[in-house]
């Protein structure tokens, strides 16, 4: 009778053990917003502008080298840095929160949701993970993939790149070739940039 206590023990000891050691753990990177930054790049066909937008939240889970994360971009507080005041700043500014753009008052958010980060099996220009995701603007979604570079020290993650944006993806019509073809040298990119560094700590 001893004997067999004492091997339905282990048993059972084993059998508990190798449940705790395959249940799922997940470490969570917050943002840090403060430390980090996100700039956007666009142009006409005679014309270049840029400025900045703020992240509102962030996060990045590691679930066992299994990385997934959530962004969110505050629309409301995009502004035009190549431009000074009383030169075309605020009428920029406010063009580009209108309906004819991002309609801020509509749409305050938009959403970067990461499906997976994955090593690249050699560094390029500095950039070491590949990302792919799902980009959410005024309520349109649409699968992303994109290149960073991914630093992870004593807690602490930076991750900075840059993303191409097909602005007419999203229903972002004004001046866009894609919606008007006849609009000559008036036509604004399809294409949009986003810079960014983004700091995240435990």
């Amino acid at each position: 009778m001893t004997k067999l206590f004492s091997s339905a023990t282990v048993v059972a000891v084993a059998f508990m053990f190798s449940f705790t050691a395959k249940a799922p753990h997940s470490t969570n990177y917050k943002l840090d917003a403060k430390a980090s930054n996100v700039q956007w790049f666009a142009e006409k066909v005679t014309v270049k502008h840029n400025g900045t937008v703020n992240l509102s939240s962030g996060v990045l889970t590691d679930n066992h080298g299994q990385w997934t994360g959530t962004f969110e971009m505050d629309m409301t507080s995009i502004t035009v840095s190549d431009l000074e005041a009383g030169k075309g700043k605020e009428k920029l500014e406010g063009h580009l929160k209108s309906p004819d753009f991002f309609d801020v008052e509509k749409h305050k958010t938009a959403k970067l949701v990461i499906s997976s980060i994955t090593p690249m099996a050699e560094a390029k220009d500095g950039m070491t993970h590949s990302v792919k995701g799902f980009l959410t603007i005024k309520e349109k979604s649409n699968p992303v993939s994109f290149d960073v570079a991914l630093k992870n020290e004593g807690g602490k993650m930076n991750c900075s790149g840059s993303i191409v944006i097909d602005r007419s993806k999203y229903d972002v019509r004004y001046g866009s070739k894609t919606f008007f073809s006849d609009i000559g040298d008036k036509a604004i990119m399809d294409d949009f940039t986003l810079k960014f560094t983004v700091a995240l700590g435990m």
